[in-house]
């Protein structure tokens, strides 16, 4: 069912391949560019999932591509960000948040054969490590100092948070999921 909830996830998701190609620019203010693009990308996700309650326009389609757009997009600037720099700082929690995500989706795909799904649901930890996670994401993508405001350190300290609240979550939803994964 394409709605305007179903088309801001596909905008998401063709956003992805944009990303890419302007974080590979070699043109002044190319960061800028790529960060403006994970904005917008990061806004779709939010608005989509407002739209569809409000609008009362959720749907099946909506409930599946949502989490994948927001998991391709995080991965996939994670990989760019750990490409740029090549180092164990970045490349550890890059690997952290990749590897709960996909862990998470696949114990919520799981637990929804189980018929359990709701014991895997996002909760309000989820939603606070995805808003450091996302500022974290910004600002490794600007990496230069603005204004004085050391915007890397400042992106690695939230990347590092988020890597945390990342297991964190990911041990709560395991925690809520282990006695129907023990049946």
């Amino acid at each position: 069912m394409i709605n305007i909830p179903n088309t801001l996830t596909l905008l998401r998701i063709a956003l992805i391949p944009v990303f890419v190609i302007i974080f590979y620019l070699d043109i002044r203010l190319a960061n800028i560019y790529a960060c403006l693009v994970f904005i917008l990308a990061a806004l779709t996700d939010l608005l989509d999932g407002y739209i569809a309650r409000k609008l009362e326009q959720t749907s099946r389609l909506g409930a599946f591509l949502d989490p994948v757009a927001d998991k391709l997009m995080v991965a996939v600037v994670l990989v760019l960000l750990v490409q740029k720099h090549p180092t164990p700082l970045m490349a550890l929690p890059a690997a952290v948040i990749i590897g709960r995500e996909i862990a998470v989706s696949a114990l919520r795909e799981w637990m929804a054969e189980l018929g359990a799904r709701s014991k895997v649901a996002v909760s309000s930890l989820g939603k606070f490590k995805t808003t450091c996670q996302m500022l974290a994401i910004i600002l490794l993508i600007l990496e230069h100092s603005y204004f004085l405001i050391p915007t890397f350190i400042i992106g690695m300290v939230l990347l590092y948070i988020a890597a945390f609240l990342t297991l964190w979550s990911m041990f709560e939803y395991m925690a809520s999921a282990w006695p129907k994964l023990r049946e």
